[in-house]
């Protein structure tokens, strides 16, 4: 999957991302992005960072719109939808920088096989489900051991549920764009 994208497609994708966060205050569409790639359907996620710093974080794991789409659906729900965050505002937006994260399509996978990395995981048990993207480990130094316990409590589980019979895994790999 690495390397799907060009700089250049992915320079247009954090243009779309931007654009798309500022509509709500302009009223102006983002520009149609031209060429069959940015129509294909795939997974993606929009992490917007302040002064480093997460601001916010929402995507579509699954491949369920075109990248055109799903980042400018993204790309809002993170600005202004994330839970954990209140929404973004226009001046707030001058400073935001985003990342854009392709992903591939999800796997089933065992514990064995993780790379951290490498893979983004998603989990569900009992009805809880979570995700991590693959960054996420290396920002925060993870062994394969925390990053499995810290997947676990973003689903709301205890850290061991993962050595729980009935436990799903998939992994995913993902193309990462950020704004300089």
């Amino acid at each position: 999957m690495v390397g799907e994208y060009s700089e250049d497609d992915g320079k247009k994708l954090l243009q779309l991302a931007r654009e798309s966060i500022e509509e709500r205050f302009s009223g102006r569409e983002p520009e149609k992005l031209e060429g069959k790639q940015f129509k294909q359907a795939r997974g993606v996620f929009v992490t917007l960072t302040e002064n480093g710093e997460l601001r916010g974080c929402i995507g579509l794991p699954y491949p369920s719109k075109s990248i055109f789409e799903a980042v400018a659906e993204a790309a809002k729900s993170a600005g202004f939808s994330d839970p954990r965050f209140p929404k973004l505002t226009q001046e707030e937006l001058k400073r935001v920088k985003i990342e854009i994260s392709i992903l591939t399509m999800p796997q089933e996978t065992s514990v064995k096989d993780i790379k951290t990395g490498r893979d983004g995981l998603i989990c569900s048990y009992m009805g809880y489900s979570g995700l991590l993207l693959p960054q996420v480990a290396l920002e925060y130094n993870w062994s394969k051991l925390q990053f499995l316990e810290n997947l676990c409590r973003k689903a709301g589980l205890p850290k061991d549920a993962w050595q729980k019979s009935g436990f799903k895994l998939m992994s995913f790999q993902a193309e990462i764009f950020c704004e300089k």
